[in-house]
């Protein structure tokens, strides 16, 4: 079921990309950008509504429908694997050394400190 909704997700997100890429922009003339009335509406600003706009809705909602239900079958088929966190190995750190290094005299380099092995 998994595999089947992910094939029709992948499809679907396609083709929402191909018809968004095909639609014309709306108001983008010299006009649209100081709020006038676009050159390409017949019906005000919002205009008619087009066959790709209504497959932009339509595949939009198809979108976030398997979206959704892709998400809901993973969880509940226990393929949650936690955060990254939990599968980080746990660090030991030793504690600090303590310096071995003599005070420094004003005008002297301080002794470069010992290499960690």
């Amino acid at each position: 079921m998994i595999i089947l909704l992910t094939i029709i997700h992948v499809l679907v997100c396609l083709f929402l990309i191909i018809v968004v890429l095909l639609q014309s922009g709306k108001a983008a003339d010299l006009a649209g950008a100081f709020g006038g009335m676009g050159s390409q509406t017949a019906f005000g600003p919002r205009g008619a509504a087009t066959i790709l706009s209504k497959a932009t809705t339509i595949s939009a909602a198809l979108f976030m429908v398997t979206s959704l239900s892709l998400a809901i079958l993973y969880t509940r088929e226990g393929h949650v694997t936690g955060s990254v966190l939990d599968k980080a190995p746990a660090s030991q750190s030793a504690p600090a050394k303590p310096s071995t290094s003599t005070p420094a005299i004003p005008g002297q380099q301080p002794a470069p400190a010992p290499a960690r092995k």
